[in-house]
């Protein structure tokens, strides 16, 4: 994204309150006051309407011990949000020639266990989550190492698969080892960490100068942690209480709504990618041995649906410990609907509203 690109957008930002429905803005504040309370974990609301905010609110406390209040500056933990960034890293070496979507794994992995596993799994079939590929690891029985087990650590175990739960494309399993790959295979080919590339190419032209991306502990300041609740106490669940939360690929992202309303707008401006690349990235990916009960819906990471208006949406979800986050994009009609949270929350039921309460206003119309 421009710089001038990025200016403009703050400027929109900063006259949120001139420019938006007060109506709107009350009528929605109401209804997630309802779920926050003031000195408890909480969330950070964005909704933009082409391109304009049209409600950013904040609810609750980022860190509870040192009782710092949820803003929309805020860095939470983005969960599997982070794999978008991982999948448009892999398009960014796609576009220049550096690998190919559908180059086999054994291209990049060389010790798997069965090596004709990795020579039938691709690139792609990660990026989608049909890969077949079996979640070996026993995080439940070895909670200790996954507690700080990195990328290679959570990919180890999937190498030393003997079959797979499916030939690759035949259906949908999602799998968040396979993110910790494709991760590496960043590391494989650029020779550098996966987390630098994506600040370098993703991170710097979305003007995303806040957001980071852990290589293992959980950032020692600057950032909201996550709690659950237990009986009538909030418990911190992040790093060091989480199995698996050290591990990047598939959650490793910290962002705000400030900012990842700016990497919205640098997806929609093509301002690190193409737009055919973009484009394909938020299309249906199909494959010739599909056999799954239910049809395709994911592209390139993204997952694609319909609204019940009849418009596609684009979004990922993420749950990671203590953190949920929501990102739902309707480009047809402008609109960006984003959560960030440190606690749980029903993201299904405030979706359901608000979509609700759009068409009531004649949004989708």
């Amino acid at each position: 994204m421009k710089v001038g690109l990025v200016i403009t957008f703050i400027i929109l930002w900063s006259c949120t309150g001139k420019q938006a429905d007060h109506r709107i803005q009350s009528d929605l504040d109401a209804y997630f006051s309802s779920f926050f309370k003031q000195d408890e974990p909480g969330a950070a609301i964005l909704i933009l309407k082409n391109g304009q905010p049209v409600f950013s609110k904040s609810y609750g406390i980022a860190d509870m011990e040192n009782k710092v209040p949820i803003t929309s500056k805020t860095l939470f933990n983005l969960g599997s949000l982070s794999k978008t960034f991982v999948a448009y890293g892999i398009l960014i070496l796609r576009d220049k020639g550096k690998l190919s979507l559908d180059d086999p794994l054994s291209k990049y992995f060389t010790d798997f266990k069965n090596k004709s596993l990795a020579d039938k799994v691709t690139i792609r079939h990660l990026l989608t989550h049909t890969s077949g590929l079996p979640d070996n690891r026993n995080v439940q029985t070895d909670t200790v190492f996954y507690l700080t087990a990195k990328d290679a650590e959570n990919w180890s175990p999937v190498m030393q698969a003997d079959s797979l739960n499916f030939e690759p494309g035949e259906h949908y399993e999602y799998s968040n080892p396979a993110f910790n790959g494709l991760a590496l295979i960043i590391e494989k080919v650029t020779g550098m960490k996966w987390q630098k590339f994506i600040e370098e190419n993703i991170f710097k032209p979305s003007g995303m100068t806040t957001s980071t991306i852990t290589d293992g502990p959980h950032p020692e300041s600057g950032v909201s942690h996550g709690y659950v609740k237990i009986g009538m106490e909030w418990k911190e669940d992040d790093y060091g209480e989480e199995p698996t939360f050290a591990a990047a690929g598939n959650g490793g992202v910290w962002s705000s709504i400030n900012e990842l309303a700016l990497y919205h707008q640098a997806i929609r401006n093509a301002a690190f990618l193409t737009k055919e690349t973009i484009a394909e990235s938020q299309t249906i990916q199909h494959f010739a041995n599909w056999r799954d009960k239910n049809p395709p819906f994911i592209g390139l990471s993204w997952f694609i649906e319909q609204t019940t208006d009849g418009f596609k949406s684009i979004g990922h979800t993420g749950t990671q410990g203590g953190f949920y986050c929501h990102y739902v994009s309707v480009p047809e009609k402008g609109i960006l609907y984003l959560v960030l949270a440190n606690r749980e929350i029903d993201r299904e039921a405030f979706q359901r509203h608000v979509f609700k309460y759009f068409k009531e206003n004649n949004w989708l119309d």
